[in-house]
């Protein structure tokens, strides 16, 4: 239970928190997650109170769907049917969080945090999980139709559409949405040969505020024309 506060501290570089209603609880407004990988979620209340029970609540359409909760008598459970999906993180009265493990677009949405209290009742928060997804990027170097320039061409899939960015200036890019939803942005830029030494060139691609991957190629130098005339790298 002490380690409740660490974790509540420890993710507030990772998300914008807001307040709750009644300005009593603090949690993310949005978390995001990587397909596949698990999703953290939290709520503090601010200021002490009988709390009797915490729940977990997952928004759909035609109302909210019960997850996990925490009593104060007869301590946690998770519902039946999220056992391999739902846990607590941290089980608390104050303070509480619950992991979600493995998420698929099925779990994107927003989630309810209710801290049944003595007399108040029950005081509410909403986080929402968003999802995404980045594939490897692919950067490649090629041949122009000029001898002294390289076609540098970088391309990543993703949803919603990464960001692709290539490591020089004047460059242009070009999306296609797959059938399954995701986008690949495709990055290019026309640059010099280098005449003496081989040129690194890199680019970095993300979605949303997800974390950044970067790749690295080199440019080759200009060689002298083989016997046939024609230019290699």
């Amino acid at each position: 239970m002490a380690d409740c506060a660490v974790f509540l501290s420890a993710l507030g570089a990772f998300g914008v928190f807001q307040e709750g209603l009644t300005s009593l609880i603090e949690t993310q407004q949005t978390v995001m997650a990587a397909v596949g990988e698990e999703a953290q979620l939290n709520c503090q209340l601010m200021q002490s109170k009988d709390v009797r029970q915490v729940t977990w609540q997952k928004l759909l359409p035609y109302g909210e769907k019960n997850l996990a909760t925490y009593n104060k008598y007869f301590g946690q459970k998770v519902n039946a049917g999220f056992e391999e999906k739902v846990e607590f993180k941290c089980a608390g009265l104050q303070n509480s969080s619950i992991v979600i493990r493995k998420v698929t677009e099925q779990d994107e949405g927003c989630y309810l945090c209710l801290f049944n209290t003595y007399p108040e009742g029950a005081l509410t928060a909403t986080t929402c999980l968003l999802l995404y997804e980045l594939h490897e990027a692919i950067l490649h170097v090629g041949e122009s139709n000029s001898p002294e320039e390289a076609v540098v061409s970088c391309s990543a899939t993703g949803r919603p559409a990464p960001t692709v960015t290539l490591t020089v200036p004047h460059h242009n890019s070009s999306s296609v949405t797959n059938t399954n939803g995701t986008v690949t942005v495709t990055t290019t830029a026309v640059l010099p040969c280098p005449r003496s030494t081989a040129r690194k060139v890199g680019c970095a691609v993300r979605v949303l505020s997800g974390p950044q991957i970067e790749v690295f190629t080199m440019i080759p130098e200009i060689r002298q024309p083989s016997a046939d005339g024609e230019k290699h790298f």
